[in-house]
């Protein structure tokens, strides 16, 4: 299913019908403030692990980041922010950067690699944030960019629908998407640092 919805000011009865494909198990490739994204409801864990076959993830070894919707539905899922690192993710989402941080209890046991991290993000895109708004749990996001691809097959909608029409449930069309990743910075330690360089510009 490839559903049309436009960034600027997203239609609800859309974002429902989403919303509803990731509660039923469903994997949806959605556009964020980078590159597209391919997801589902972090709780339900045969939907996990489709994306990890489909991407070939070990769920113990590899890092996996959440979508949230804001800083308060981060909190829930991240240990007890400190006064430095509440106040660096505030600075700098939403916008595109992946912060790793403690997981809390509130994250499933099917995340809890070794370090007991997890990458959190904030996307700039409306799109998303509804979707996990109304979805209500954050969305487990990887990447659909590959750099060996043609930069079409991970940027432009319909191409991304045409690869992987057969493995996901529904593709959203919001535009065409970015190529450049989210700048991925490590706040388990003091001071932060910048572990992939990507289209953030990270301040202390």
């Amino acid at each position: 299913m490839l559903i049309k919805i436009y960034p600027e000011n997203p239609n609800p009865r859309e974002i429902r019908k989403v919303a509803d494909i990731l509660r039923d198990g469903g994997l949806v490739i959605y556009p964020t403030d980078t590159v597209y994204g391919l997801g589902c409801d972090i709780n339900n864990s045969k939907a996990v692990e489709r994306i990890a076959r489909i991407k070939g993830l070990d769920l113990r070894r590899d890092h996996l980041s959440f979508i949230c919707s804001d800083m308060s539905h981060l909190s829930s899922y991240a240990k007890a922010l400190d006064n430095n690192v509440f106040k660096t993710l505030k600075r700098h989402l939403p916008g595109p950067f992946t912060f790793i941080l403690p997981a809390s209890n509130s994250v499933p046991k099917l995340f809890k690699n070794n370090k007991k991290t997890i990458g959190f993000r904030i996307p700039d895109n409306d799109i998303i944030l509804e979707i996990v708004k109304e979805l209500g749990n954050p969305v487990l996001s990887t990447s659909i960019r590959d750099e060996d691809e043609v930069i079409e097959y991970t940027t432009d909608p319909d191409l991304i629908y045409e690869k992987y029409e057969k493995l996901v449930d529904a593709v959203i069309d919001g535009g065409y998407g970015g190529n450049e990743p989210s700048t991925i910075v490590d706040c388990t330690t003091y001071p932060f640092s910048v572990i992939r360089q990507g289209k953030g510009k990270f301040e202390m």
